[in-house]
């Protein structure tokens, strides 16, 4: 367990311009995904989802990896 704890130490002070970018990526995905729905009244197409999941999975993996501590070799 000690592996994946050492693994994904995230740090809320490694917050910089990649962590909004992503920020922006996922939020994008999604708010596209709303707007699509309300607007055409389809919730479930396979093309919107293809776009959507493109943008929230870069979103959520920039996020991770901008977090993460970045470990020091001496």
């Amino acid at each position: 367990m000690d592996i994946i704890k050492n693994m994904f130490k995230i740090n809320i002070r490694n917050f910089n311009h990649f962590t909004i970018l992503s920020i922006l990526c996922f939020l994008a995905g999604f708010l596209f995904w709303i707007y699509w729905g309300i607007r055409y009244g389809i919730w479930y197409d396979i093309g919107i989802y293809s776009i959507t999941i493109v943008f929230v999975i870069a979103g959520i993996i920039g996020i991770i990896l901008s977090l993460m501590e970045k470990e020091e070799e001496n």
